[in-house]
């Protein structure tokens, strides 16, 4: 990890603000989503990037049920209905 310098307080409801030029140089726009890990005691926001359920891809996904699906995965999975059991 790299250290930015940058120290910010919670407000009363939890909140932090990432300042502009963080969001700017990783891309993240305004109501853009991010990802929250912990481990141990480390708390790590991460750019939301949707990706396959089956696979982790993250090219040529469909919505499906309110899951992100590759066509790949579609593909292998219409392979498995044609195959005789």
């Amino acid at each position: 990890m790299k250290n930015t310098g940058i120290v910010r307080k919670l407000d009363e409801l939890g909140r932090i603000t990432i300042p502009i030029e963080l969001r700017r140089s990783l891309g993240i726009e305004d109501k853009g989503a991010l990802e929250i890990f912990t481990q141990d005691d480390v708390i790590v926001l991460k750019k939301y990037e949707p990706t396959c359920i089956f696979t982790g891809e993250k090219d040529d996904l469909v919505d499906y049920c309110g899951k992100k699906v590759s066509k790949k995965s579609i593909e292998a999975l219409v392979k498995l209905l044609d195959t005789p059991q």
